[in-house]
């Protein structure tokens, strides 16, 4: 069963609004890599962790705010989902210092997105 890792924000400076959102939510900001340009909130208790990637949200392509999925099985994620009526936009890899994510962005049955990721 697939979990809610993180609320995703696209947003023009990361760094200003995961200041705000942490201080917002008496969050604390996680140590990630330099080379990772993500910022991330992690909130006390249970629940999804914010996430803030510098990126456009000006189209209906883009996904300004959306939920992030996290799997073992994302293959298998996706088809469940799929099967549910949810279709896939694109599916992306990227590799940093320590581990490679893969992600599939998909659209809910009525076009909302949202993406199921899996870490290796």
């Amino acid at each position: 069963m697939p979990e809610i890792e993180f609320v995703t924000f696209a947003c023009a400076d990361a760094d200003e609004l995961a200041a705000f959102w942490a201080a917002a939510l008496d969050g604390e900001r996680r140590e990630l890599p330099a080379t990772l340009d993500p910022e991330i909130v992690d909130r006390p208790g249970d629940g999804p962790d914010l996430l803030f990637k510098e990126q456009p949200k000006g189209t209906e392509r883009d996904l300004p705010i959306h939920l992030d999925l996290s799997t073992t099985d994302r293959e298998a994620t996706v088809a469940e989902l799929r099967s549910l009526g949810a279709s896939v936009r694109e599916t992306k890899t990227e590799t940093y210092e320590t581990h490679t994510a893969t992600w599939t962005v998909m659209e809910d049955p009525e076009g909302n997105g949202f993406c199921v990721s899996e870490y290796q």
